[in-house]
């Protein structure tokens, strides 16, 4: 190892051993986050971005991808309950491409598509069957395609068709929808999947289709249509019309002054209706056609000329004019009889309307609105219980001939509910605050903390820095006697044999004369006495760096 990099390892341990316990203990847990931070970085990194390969797969098709994948090495993760496969961001297209090449998923596989698989020789059953079999991938994946869905199967039942009219049924459709987690289809979109599918097949009528969901609950049934049960449909329609009224009320009573209950009673049961009605012109009538026939036999005078005649005996006719034996009958000529017959027929156009009405289930039968007034309010004091019912049954729509009944009352409403909800809603807001604060003094707190932290770790920091930058002193150096013994005549006295000395003092002669009186030493005079003696030992050995070692002692003494 190179000198200059043992010596910064030596300097960096010198520099750790002089922390304290507290120094040592914030350094480690900073290396600790550092050292942790740093791997989850670069965990993350190095993560791949992962991206959906296939979504909504069935379960054999979902074991065909991953069994590919795993041959390929191609890392993947498995979510929605095995029906999403997610791959790196950068194995999306080529993936695709492999299973594409391999006719996966297979199970996606319908539509129109099964026609191109056809030969030649196919019965007409099997092309029957083909032929709705496509129908019905086409809609599953048309309805698979909505916002909420997840799957979508549907059924389709045609009958044969028939040289006979009444024997002929219309087809019906049954559709299976599976939605996502949390996600419930909207009346709107039920309607929607009913329509798409009763037009898609001809011959059938909205009502001819049923859906129904992964719960089993029904949401279009045959033979009423997308509408629901009938406790749904009063109960949308009990919380429509009250929420009509209740905004009324409110708005002209105040909140909180009216209470609103609403219950009607719907009918479930459809039908045709059928009506023809007969207009009579203004004009007089208009002729469609007109024909007329005239049938006449003429007359004529004298003997048997175009005479006609009358019946007789037994029959016979007998001429007017002169009788058989002779005789002149009736009143001699007539010549102005005759027999003519003349009809005519006139066809007028008449106008006719003829109405069919299809009548669906859960039409209103009766409904009864109840109000409730609160009389404690100055403004429900000041107003008009008339004005008010009728302003109800005018946003009800109440119809008396059908039965409908609206009642308002007043009454001293019952606060003592709301009194305990604002008084706790307002001790909840107050014990919010106090969190609040308190959070917000925690906050600064710890913030300030780690910024006095952050000082005195920087003051210690600085401090070590600049002991640091001083030429470090060996210190066997100062022992300029290493080695050797230095003894003093140094005698340990008996305190009562030696005034004034105790136990702590020892006697320390400093020249052997015999007229010198005897010093007294302390133990700690005695240390800098040996000190001072070093120090001079290595002034006379190094003047330089004595002086060195010296002006490091004052700088040290020196305030920050």
């Amino acid at each position: 190892m190179p000198a200059a990099m043992k010596n910064t390892f030596a300097r960096l341990a010198a520099y750790v051993k002089g922390f304290s316990a507290a120094q040592r203990t914030i350094a480690v847990i900073g290396i600790a986050a550092l050292v942790l931070g740093g791997i989850a970085l670069a965990s993350f990194l190095g993560k791949a971005s992962y991206a959906p390969l296939f979504t909504g797969l069935a379960a054999a098709d979902a074991s065909s991808i991953t069994d590919q994948l795993q041959t390929d090495g191609v890392p993947y993760q498995l979510t929605d309950g095995g029906a999403t496969i997610l791959v790196p961001q950068d194995k999306v297209y080529s993936e695709r491409l492999k299973a594409a090449s391999n006719n996966l998923p297979s199970s996606n596989e319908g539509g129109y598509s099964l026609l191109d698989k056809m030969g030649v020789t196919s019965s007409e059953f099997q092309q029957d069957v083909t032929y709705k079999r496509a129908i019905e991938g086409e809609l599953a994946k048309t309805i698979s395609s909505m916002d909420g869905v997840k799957t979508a199967t549907v059924q389709l039942a045609i009958p044969e068709k028939t040289v006979f009219v009444s024997e002929e049924k219309d087809p019906t459709a049954s559709v299976f929808v599976a939605t996502e987690n949390g996600a419930q289809l909207t009346t709107d979109q039920v309607q929607s999947i009913v329509h798409l599918t009763s037009a898609a097949v001809e011959g059938m009528q909205p009502t001819d289709v049923s859906v129904v969901d992964q719960k089993g609950q029904t949401l279009s049934a045959v033979g009423t249509g997308a509408t629901g049960s009938g406790a749904d449909q009063a109960d949308d329609y009990d919380a429509t019309t009250r929420k009509k009224i209740q905004d009324l009320l409110d708005t002209t009573l105040g909140p909180g002054n009216a209470s609103v209950v609403v219950s009607a009673t719907m009918n479930q049961q459809s039908g045709t209706r059928t009506s023809e009605s007969f207009a009579q012109p203004t004009s007089g009538p208009v002729a469609l056609n007109e024909s007329s026939s005239t049938e006449e036999y003429g007359s004529g005078s004298g003997a048997g000329a175009g005479a006609t005649g009358v019946l007789g005996p037994d029959n016979i006719a007998v001429p007017n004019g002169t009788a058989a034996n002779g005789t002149t009958g009736g009143t001699g000529t007539n010549a102005d009889d005759g027999y003519k017959n003349e009809s005519a027929t006139k066809n007028n156009a008449v106008d006719k309307t003829t109405e069919t009405t299809q009548i669906p289930a859960g039409g209103v039968e009766r409904q009864t609105i109840s109000v409730a007034l609160n009389s404690r309010a100055t403004s429900v004091q000041n107003a008009n219980l008339q004005s008010i019912n009728d302003l109800v049954s005018a946003a009800a729509g109440a119809d008396n001939a059908r039965g409908d009944q609206v009642r308002v009352a007043m009454m001293d409403f019952d606060d003592s509910a709301a009194k305990d909800a604002a008084k706790a809603l307002e001790e909840q807001q107050q014990a919010d605050q106090q969190q609040a604060m308190w959070s917000t003094i925690r906050t600064a707190g710890i913030v300030v903390a780690v910024l006095a932290a952050a000082v005195v770790l920087a003051i210690v920091l600085a401090r070590r820095g600049r002991r640091q930058s001083r030429e470090a002193v060996d210190v066997g150096e100062l022992d300029a006697f290493a080695g050797e013994t230095f003894e003093l005549p140094l005698g340990v006295e008996d305190p009562l044999a030696i005034p004034g000395a105790d136990a702590q003092t020892v006697a320390l002669p400093t020249l052997p004369h015999d007229d010198a009186p005897t010093e007294i030493l302390t133990t700690d005079e005695i240390s800098a006495e040996r000190r001072r003696q070093e120090i001079s030992a290595l002034a006379e050995r190094d003047p330089k760096r004595t002086a060195d070692l010296l002006r490091g002692l004052l700088d040290d003494r020196s305030p920050v």
